[in-house]
């Protein structure tokens, strides 16, 4: 995995095996709204409906609660979200099933892109996520509930 810390506000994507690459969560919304991407959050709907979402973000679980098991509509609900031409960035908690995510849809024909510490970020000394990085730390769009 990896989370640099110094990757916030990167204006370049960053090598990666498997898939286009990784971004900053700053350059995905960047794509997001020039309309150069679709934002997929691959996090479960309860995820979502507990922590928070991104409003006009296309939500597509990679894996469903409860049991984690994976969401047998995924490929044809990206297929369907990703115009041709159009990049997909792709977002969960802390930029590990985007990662998984990012891959599928590269396989799928896909230009796949992991956002870099995910909606959450990484845990902090106290085992707690939301200070250490992540779409919502970074200021940008959410709301919950």
């Amino acid at each position: 995995m990896r989370h640099d810390a110094g990757s916030a506000g990167a204006t370049a994507a960053q090598a990666a095996a498997g898939y286009a690459g990784d971004v900053s969560a700053e350059l995905a919304f960047a794509w997001w709204q020039a309309g150069e991407a679709v934002l997929v959050d691959v996090r479960s709907d309860a995820e979502r409906e507990w922590v928070g979402f991104v409003p006009g973000a296309v939500a597509l679980a990679w894996k469903q609660w409860p049991g984690m098991a994976m969401n047998p509509q995924f490929d044809a609900g990206l297929q369907a979200a990703v115009p041709a031409g159009k990049k997909v960035v792709l977002l969960c908690r802390s930029g590990v099933r985007s990662i998984a995510a990012a891959k599928r849809a590269t396989e799928l024909g896909l230009q796949a892109y992991n956002i870099l510490e995910g909606f959450e970020g990484d845990p902090d000394a106290n085992a707690q996520r939301g200070h250490r990085g992540g779409w919502r730390l970074r200021g940008l769009p959410w709301r919950q509930g």
